[in-house]
């Protein structure tokens, strides 16, 4: 057999860096696999689809979402983590040890950190490609107070307590709220709802959805279609902001990892453990709510400490892997 890893980390954001440096400052020499364009996305996570990123401690001017992640990663190398930049194809966790397959080879650990992520759903609509982060965007919390939003009309698509949310929060920045809702109803909770439908500077409208995207350098309009009736309509709008849920990335587990019914990993609360003794879970895979940067990096935290006192106390050593 191979040599068996301490560690090994799937996935290369903030979440799986900062359980590589943790990691590597335990001198448990982790294997992270960054992957290779896995869920359609860069090594590094959401926050290389970002620019400017202005909440994240330690940077007072503000840095841009992929510096941010190189700055990361390369302290993750300064400080001893051995980086390949391979997509795992899938893992084997049924017998100790692990396994780990990418690229045709079989890696071995005595326990894997799972920090893929959840990528944001995006509808495909004309010009998307082109205005992405530069008026449209996925994450209101983390692109909602850039000057270009500021006192200019803002569209949000969806319907349930995420969008209505995001709406809500937008107004504190945008002149008004479009929310645009598929159906002639909200799907979100009564409370959500009703919050929405109370705020003065929000105007949903039912049965719409966006069809193009418009502008030159940036977002300036959007165009919209009433699903009823067919009529198009162009919306003056600086800003477009999809909140129609997120995939996790957790196919390749196959299943042997217990997840919630949309795939997000279930984890002992206050925790990063699973139901895999020695299979850890950090970051957006296991985070359904908040989807921040600095939520995914203090997880990683938890995640590498977790790994370090479960082989300090032997625990890789058992033969169970189902708690």
């Amino acid at each position: 057999m191979a040599d068996v890893r301490n560690t090994i980390i799937i996935g290369s954001g903030p979440a799986g860096h900062t359980a590589a440096i943790y990691a590597a400052r335990a001198e448990l020499k982790p294997l992270m696999f960054e992957g290779w364009l896995a869920g359609g996305v860069a090594a590094g996570g959401q926050l290389t689809t970002t620019t400017d990123v202005e909440n994240f401690p330690g940077f007072p001017d503000g840095i841009l979402g992929p510096q941010l992640m190189e700055n990361i990663r390369q302290q993750s190398v300064n400080v001893g983590t051995e980086i390949k930049t391979e997509t795992v194809d899938s893992v084997d966790v049924s017998t100790k040890p692990f396994k780990v397959m990418a690229a045709g080879t079989t890696y071995y650990a005595h326990t894997i950190i799972i920090s893929t992520g959840a990528t944001a759903r995006r509808l495909g609509i004309e010009g998307e490609d082109k205005f992405w982060n530069k008026g449209m965007s996925a994450c209101a919390v983390c692109d909602g107070a850039a000057p270009i939003f500021r006192n200019r009309p803002i569209v949000v698509v969806g319907g349930g307590d995420s969008a209505c949310e995001e709406a809500n929060y937008l107004t504190k920045y945008g002149s008004k709220v479009y929310m645009l809702v598929r159906r002639d109803v909200l799907r979100a909770s009564k409370v959500m709802a009703k919050r929405a439908e109370d705020n003065p500077k929000i105007i949903i409208m039912y049965n719409h959805e966006a069809i193009e995207a418009l502008g030159g350098k940036l977002l300036t309009h959007v165009k919209v279609v009433n699903k009823k009736t067919k009529a198009e309509t162009t919306l003056e709008a600086n800003g477009l902001f999809y909140a129609v849920g997120h995939i996790p990335n957790t196919q390749f587990l196959d299943g042997q990892v217990k997840t919630d019914k949309e795939g997000y990993i279930l984890t002992k609360p206050g925790t990063a453990e699973t139901d895999v003794h020695g299979v850890f879970a950090c970051g957006d895979v296991q985070d359904r709510q908040w989807r921040q940067a600095i939520t995914a990096a203090g997880s990683g935290c938890m995640a590498a400490l977790s790994v370090e006192h479960f082989l300090a106390d032997g625990e890789h050593l058992m033969k169970n892997t189902k708690l």
